[in-house]
């Protein structure tokens, strides 16, 4: 047994075959739990079928292998997965609708704090599976339910966004629906976050059918979903090609080695760049290895059809992130699933610095290492820097496909690099070794996104996106920028 799993509560059970593999037994046991959960999620699309089998049956079911997998991953600390439902369950049932939403909120984050702040300070963060993860999932699961259900007993229709209007609550979830919703083994481990309404829709088996305007005549049509075993087996191939460049590449490329002196006093500044590129790039195939995986195991329990393909629950479009022409793209791209709960839950209901209340409590949601807060600063300015540079910038190259190209190739070059100067602290989770390393990068996106943030609307006048004579007229006529935009405008 390593020194790094020496906090370690799960099983021991396959340790001789972690030592054959490679894998250290905390990893082996994420494997193999997702493993079997992917065989056993296809008997709810069989065996226990809503046709076949009441809603009890399907929410034990759930329950049951997900309360197995707790335990076999995760031994007695597996009692805090249902430790923090059962308290948030108590404050929905005594707290009043106008406030249950952010007592639950603030309950929920709390005990996810404390679970934080414990392995932070009294266990070693180098081993990769702990309870903190499930417990993210959890506490957005509550939090969505108790907004839900806050939009439904105290808002108008008239007072509620789209999304808030279809997830929207009246009635309070029994015990056994409540449980089952907390720790429903398919997205338990790793996600994806799934709302309450979609998984009551799913076990009482109205996700199974969709409704679709008929291009033939003006009637909806009922559309069944088709098999996912084709999506299912795409999945598992993108999983396993991951944890192939994860376990294969990322040892040559170690995030860790950017605290050494060697890197920081006897490296280029090119090379830093590169290397933290290479490096963040890489340790990004573990997370598409989780997600992709959990995606599939939701896919062969019928959960993630959207009408019209599996990828209603996909947490992540890799190839949308890694090619995002925007710092916008990639993130909507990046861990979908908690985007979509952040701008249900803050993000459309927050008046002002809704972009800053978002940041702040994803990094919260994280933890407490201090990287996090690095990156998410980091991230609150790039991310008005980009809007900014987009906004100002981007209409001067749509006149042609040949200019567009040119833009788009520039910032697809830009956001690689963007990103990997945003996210290594991130990984990191030092702030010593994180400064350190900005300092001998001179600050210098940083200092590029303050002046693209402040320069941009004094230095380039801002037209209309399509606006030929807006473009010609910006160029052409001489005048401070106040002049210019009067014209353009």
């Amino acid at each position: 047994m390593t020194d790094s799993l020496e906090h370690y509560q799960g099983s021991r059970l396959l340790e001789r075959l972690s030592s054959q593999t490679g894998l250290n037994v905390d990893q082996l046991n994420f494997v193999v739990s997702q493993l079997v959960a992917l065989v056993i999620a296809s008997l709810y699309r069989t065996v226990l079928q809503p046709a076949k089998v009441n809603t009890k049956v399907r929410h034990g079911f759930g329950l049951i292998f997900g309360m197995w997998m707790s335990y076999f991953c995760f031994g007695y600390q597996a009692l805090h997965l249902a430790g923090l439902p059962a308290v948030c369950y108590v404050v929905l049932l005594t707290q009043s609708p106008n406030i249950m939403h952010g007592a639950v909120l603030l309950t929920a984050m709390v005990y996810l704090s404390l679970v934080h702040l414990h392995r932070q300070l009294y266990e070693d963060s180098s081993f990769g599976l702990d309870i903190s993860g499930p417990l993210m999932v959890i506490t957005q699961k509550m939090s969505s339910l108790a907004f839900s259900l806050h939009d439904g007993l105290v808002k108008t229709e008239e007072e509620m966004t789209e999304s808030q209007k279809y997830y929207a609550l009246t009635k309070m979830p029994s015990f056994l629906e409540f449980f089952s919703y907390s720790l429903m083994f398919p997205s338990l481990m790793a996600g994806p976050v799934i709302f309450y309404k979609d998984y009551i829709n799913f076990i009482e088996g109205q996700s199974l059918v969709h409704h679709r305007r008929s291009t033939v005549c003006s009637k909806d049509v009922m559309v069944h979903e088709p098999s996912p075993t084709r999506a299912v087996f795409k999945k598992l191939i993108m999983a396993t090609g991951c944890a192939l460049v994860f376990v294969l590449f990322l040892p040559k490329f170690p995030i860790s080695r950017v605290k050494t002196d060697e890197f920081v006093n006897s490296t280029t500044f090119g090379y830093k760049f590169w290397y933290l590129t290479v490096a963040t790039s890489l340790m990004r195939a573990k997370y598409y290895f989780a997600w992709t995986l959990a995606d599939a195991i939701c896919n062969n329990a019928g959960l993630g059809w959207n009408g019209s393909s599996w990828n209603g629950l996909s947490n992540v479009d890799i190839f949308r992130f890694e090619f995002g022409t925007s710092l916008k793209e990639s993130i909507d791209a990046w861990n979908r699933g908690t985007n979509l709960w952040l701008r249900f839950i803050v993000y459309k209901r927050v008046s002002k610095y809704s972009t800053f209340a978002t940041f702040t409590l994803s990094a919260i949601w994280h933890g407490f290492y201090p990287g996090y807060y690095l990156t998410f600063l980091s991230g609150v300015l790039f991310t008005f820097a980009s809007r900014t540079m987009r906004r100002h910038l981007r209409p001067y190259f749509l006149s042609s496909n040949e200019s567009k190209l040119v833009y788009d190739l520039l910032t697809f070059a830009v956001t690689r690099f963007a990103l990997a100067y945003i996210t290594f602290p991130f990984v990191l989770l030092e702030f010593y070794g994180s400064v350190i390393v900005y300092s001998k990068l001179y600050w210098s996106l940083h200092v590029l996104a303050i002046g693209a943030f402040w320069g941009a609307p004094h230095l380039i006048p801002r037209i209309q996106s399509g606006d030929k004579n807006g473009i010609a007229m910006a160029f052409s006529k001489a005048g401070p920028y106040s002049e210019a935009v009067a014209k353009i405008d």
